[in-house]
């Protein structure tokens, strides 16, 4: 019986060393781009071109090389230097501008898409009726529907009200994104009645209801879905390339899209200062996240 219990503590030990082996290469393989453009950031644009120059010259070129053979991926930098940084911060303007553009795009998207987010969940909740499962039953279609596929109207009717080349051209539309709706409601509608209930016996209206009951039950919910907006709108190219034509209205992620080959060396560095937030976000957020991910019936299993 004793030995039986020890093959199976071992059998147990075993496997939790494969589990943490795979789990440790996965997260080295995810982080290996990361550390290699942080790393890349501080290397001389002579080193930058010595290592990866044959790489993108080949994206240039009619003839076909052998990739592995002429380029060398180094995670440390024969010579620190932060003359890309310079380049991005101080000597070039642009740079900063594109930056500044993505925030005042996608801090009101994402908080103005939260509130507007909040107070419909809570009325599909709250009060479900026939009519409003047939609006909920649109959101989900509209959801599953592509960007790519709304994008023409969404033109046309910043046409139709002269918003292009303006910020409202991207804000509005997706200050009423289903998406946010569609994952706030399915949480809220987890929260028990009786808690309702309780509060109304107290004398609680809607609006206490709604900020005392539902906001706090659902904040890991919340947090959650507005980092997800966040780094969806963060990342977006196609609405600023088709809403935008003016370029200086453009967004870093459009910019990123656009570098050159002769740019590569500050495209590291941008990209650094590009990772910026969404990484500050993860690292603030991520206790949030665990817990909207696990959130179930108003109470944290």
């Amino acid at each position: 019986m004793k030995l039986k219990v020890m093959s199976m503590k071992r059998r147990q030990k075993l496997f939790n060393a494969v589990v943490f082996i795979f789990i440790l290469a996965a997260a080295v393989l995810f982080l290996m781009p990361t550390v290699l453009t942080i790393a890349n950031s501080f290397m001389t644009s002579n080193e930058i071109s010595a290592n990866y120059g044959a790489m993108f010259s080949n994206m240039t070129e009619d003839k076909k090389t052998f990739i592995s053979q002429d380029v060398n991926l180094k995670f440390i930098p024969d010579k620190v230097t932060f003359d890309q940084y310079k380049a991005v911060l101080i000597q070039n303007s642009d740079y900063l501008l594109k930056f500044w553009n993505s925030v005042m795009l996608t801090v009101p998207i994402t908080v103005f898409q939260m509130i507007v987010a909040i107070l419909t969940s809570y009325g599909f909740s709250r009060y479900p009726n026939k009519f409003k499962s047939i609006i909920f039953f649109a959101y989900l279609i509209l959801m599953i529907m592509p960007y790519q596929v709304t994008l023409v109207p969404n033109f046309l009717v910043a046409e139709k009200f002269n918003m292009l080349d303006t910020r409202r051209a991207i804000i509005l539309p997706a200050i009423f994104s289903p998406f946010s709706i569609f994952l706030l409601t399915k949480v809220m509608r987890r929260i028990p009645v009786s808690y309702v209930e309780a509060a109304k016996l107290d004398g609680a209206g809607e609006l206490k209801i709604l900020t005392k009951i539902y906001v706090p039950l659902c904040k890991g919910a919340i947090v959650s879905i507005a980092m997800l907006v966040f780094i969806d709108y963060w990342n977006m190219v196609e609405q600023p390339l088709v809403l935008m034509k003016d370029p200086a209205l453009h967004p870093l992620s459009v910019f990123l899209s656009q570098i050159n080959t002769g740019d590569i060396g500050l495209a590291f560095a941008v990209g650094v200062v590009y990772m910026i937030p969404t990484i500050l976000m993860f690292l603030y957020g991520e206790d949030y996240l665990v817990e909207g991910i696990t959130y179930s019936g108003g109470i944290k299993g």
